[in-house]
Parts: structure tokens; sequence; C-alpha cells
């Protein structure tokens, strides 16, 4: 049995890119990643800020690699992408977690705002997958998981550029299964509920707020980066093979309400 779940569940020899990686679900999903076996290259807004996650996964024996991109520019996603293959040879694995986000009334959100976000959390996320795209295409195999949100099947409130951006990585998500399937690259999404990471901090400040979010996930409870670790490995894996274009839900089952 043994055997079987390191054949099938692990990512021994294989090499992956984390976008977003410098803390959060980045990190906890970068950590996952190196323990299943694989290579890391973690990638954030500026290198230093990924001195946590590489001295983790350092501490792990994990081998790993840190670098600067900003999303928005597609040089940059371009110099991350051959610095990999430069340092490691190719790229099996990609985790677009990059994002930002703006809050603001819909009448009164600026175009300075708006372009941001979906800069960072849209083109940046084709970006990165149309260019290690065409690397998985040419080695006839390949695993990209964007991170995707519960509002990329509702609206919320105030975040219209990120639900815009989000609902944008789901239709993305699936356009590109359809394409690059049948060459062995699988194209996937994880859509996380509400966790407790900086971005939500001041959700989880607002003690209404709070207690009426808590009160529609039927856990009880908001998840922690680490619930991630077991979706991010599963579709990096062998064991999902046969799943092209599923946004997978991980969410402590707010969507089942």
């Amino acid at each position: 049995m043994q055997a079987y779940l390191n054949e099938k569940f692990g990512l021994k020899n294989k090499v992956a890119i984390v976008t977003g990686a410098s803390r959060g679900l980045g990190q906890a999903m970068a950590i996952a990643l190196g323990e299943a076996g694989a290579t890391v290259v973690v990638v954030g807004s500026r290198v230093g800020n990924l001195s946590q996650t590489l001295e983790i996964l350092k501490s792990k024996n994990i081998p790993s690699m840190a670098l600067g991109c900003d999303q928005s520019d597609g040089q940059q996603i371009t110099q991350v992408i051959d610095d990999t293959l430069s340092a490691y040879g190719k790229i099996d694995i990609l985790v677009n977690n990059a994002g930002t986000i703006k809050r603001s009334p819909a009448h009164e959100f600026s175009d300075d705002d708006w372009n941001e976000v979906i800069n960072v959390n849209l083109n940046g996320v084709f970006k990165f997958c149309r260019q290690v795209g065409k690397h998985m295409l040419e080695q006839g195999s390949g695993k990209i998981i964007n991170i995707a949100s519960l509002l990329s099947f509702s609206g919320g409130i105030t975040v219209p550029a990120y639900a815009a951006s989000k609902g944008g990585v789901a239709q993305l998500t699936k356009a590109l299964a359809n394409e690059w399937a049948s060459a062995g690259v699988q194209v996937n999404a994880i859509a996380p509920g509400y966790f407790e990471t900086d971005n939500t901090y001041n959700l989880r400040q607002d003690e209404e707020r709070n207690a009426s979010i808590t009160a529609r996930i039927p856990c009880g409870k908001w998840g922690k980066p680490e619930d991630l670790a077991g979706a991010v490995v599963f579709l990096s894996s062998q064991a999902s093979n046969y799943m092209n274009g599923h946004i997978m839900l991980v969410d402590g089952g707010w969507m089942s309400r």
C-alpha cells in the first residue's frame, strides 16, 4: 500500500513553481508539495519576502529556490520561467496562487484599483499558464493548479474587480483544460473558502461579520492554510490524471448551503 501511495501521490523528481508563496496559502502549498517530494521554486513580489518560506523548506531538506516577480509584468514572468528551466531543466507543476484584493463600493471603485487587481489576478495568471503551458506541451505532461475563490461562483460585496478576476480564473481553467488535456497537461483549480490569512484579517476582526461567516460554514470554523495541503498535492500528482477543468472547493461546506 505504501508503494502505491508513493507512486500515485508522491512528487519525487517533480519541479514545482508556486506563486504568492511568501505566507498564508501559498506558503502552505509550497511546503506541502516539498514534503511530497517536489523541488519547489517559490515566487513572490520581492525575494526578501520569501525568506521565511525558504527557511522552512531548507529546514526540511527540500530542494528550493526563491525568485522575485511582479506578476503584472510579463517580462518578469518570463524571467521566472527561464530561471527555473535553467536551474532544474523542467517544470512539472505550476500553482498560480499570487493575487491581490481591493475593497470599495462598486460605484466608487477606481480605474487604478480595477486595473491592478485584473492585471495581477487574471492577466498574470494567464501569462504564467501560457508560458509554462508551452513548456509542458513540449514535454507532454504537466499539472497547472490555479487558485480560484468562492467568488468564482458568487459576486461578493465591495470587491467587484476581485470577483471578476476570480470568475475569469475559473473560466480560464476550463478553457485551457479543453485545449491541453489531450496533450497530457491537466489544468484544474482550487477554490478556497474563508481561510485565516492576512487578506481576511480585517474580516475576522469585525465581530459581527466574523460571526455571520462562521455561522454559514457547516463545519463551524475558518480554514487554516495547511488545510489546502491535500488538495494541492492530489491535483499535482498522478492520482488526478483524469481530472481536467475542475474547480475543487475547499470551503468547509460553505457552497453546500
